[in-house]
């Protein structure tokens, strides 16, 4: 019972922290000036992450298997995830780009599992035979770590997509360089456009830079993951490969992000083609991820909804 209660209190408490963070970042879209909030949402970030990795070890104790076993514990993995992308950076000392996707991302993944939606799978369960194995903590933990990063990385693409392809973007900036210098009307306008595009070509290549670090390393953890899957899948029914809706999406996956980073290293074409093609990974990681146990057919579904999500 007093295990029940403590994963209930970390659950709301990181989701409180998430939505703090989430109004603190609105805030200073309009309020730059306010430095240490914005210091402190990074710092609220970690918080979240102690919260959730403490739920995580609750259920791990109580359950006595890694909570990795059904769809609830696969989302608070996910959100774990997330909050691991965001402080990355905050601790190597670099400026946090990812935080605009990051925060959101953990934001709705904690949203979700806290809804009424999932309660007939917050108990823990008995796991059925072909999840009792040592290949669980490595398969689903790569599969859903690759899946985090990948979903952040294709929304920095989205986002590259969407500065590309709108005409009119409103870029503010400081001019305080300028101090008291007056500029004609020719000349202001030309100033004005000139920084614009300015800015709009470096918003472009911090999120191509960004988006290809974060696929890449997404990528890598599919990988591992796909193939601990497949020595996992021989253990327990016999064979490297079944064919199976799961199996099938997770190579589909894996093939559009495979062709991502084959494009992306085509320096002759534009960010924006890399950039659809990573957009178009994100729908089809949701499909591999959540659409397919809905369907709950395969051999990856036991139960759909309440057994496993890998």
């Amino acid at each position: 019972m007093i295990f029940l209660t403590l994963e209930h209190i970390l659950t709301h408490i990181s989701f409180s922290i998430v939505s703090i963070v989430i109004t603190i970042h609105l805030i200073t879209l309009f309020v730059d000036e306010i430095v240490k909030l914005y210091a402190s949402s990074e710092k609220a970030m970690i918080a979240t992450f102690f919260c959730i990795t403490g739920l995580l070890v609750t259920r791990w104790i109580y359950s006595g298997h890694f909570p990795l076993s059904n769809l609830y514990e696969s989302l608070i993995f996910l959100s774990w995830s997330f909050s691991i992308i965001h402080i990355v950076p905050y601790f190597k000392k670099q400026k946090n780009d990812l935080s605009a996707i990051t925060a959101p991302s953990a934001l709705f993944t904690q949203g979700f599992t806290t809804s009424g939606l999932l309660t007939e799978v917050h108990q823990s369960a008995i796991l059925v035979p072909a999840l009792q194995s040592e290949w669980l903590i490595m398969h689903v933990s790569m599969m859903v770590l690759g899946y985090a990063a990948l979903i952040c990385g294709s929304l920095l693409s989205v986002a590259l997509l969407v500065i590309t392809f709108r005409k009119d973007i409103k870029i503010f900036y400081k001019n305080n360089h300028l101090g008291n210098e007056y500029f004609s009307n020719a000349f202001g306008n030309t100033y004005f456009f000139s920084a614009k595009n300015y800015y709009k070509s470096q918003s472009i290549q911090q999120l191509d830079h960004w988006s290809y670090r974060v696929i890449s390393i997404g990528f890598i953890f599919l990988t591992i993951g796909i193939l601990s899957g497949a020595v996992w899948a021989n253990e327990a029914w016999g064979s490297y490969w079944n064919w199976d809706p799961k199996e099938i999406w997770a190579f589909i996956t894996w093939t559009v992000f495979a062709i991502y980073l084959h494009t992306r290293t085509n320096t002759k074409l534009p960010p924006a083609n890399s950039a659809i093609v990573a957009s178009i990974g994100f729908l089809i990681i949701w499909i591999c991820y959540f659409g397919v146990n809905l369907l709950g057919i395969g051999l990856h579904s036991y139960g759909s909804f309440t057994l496993t999500s890998n």
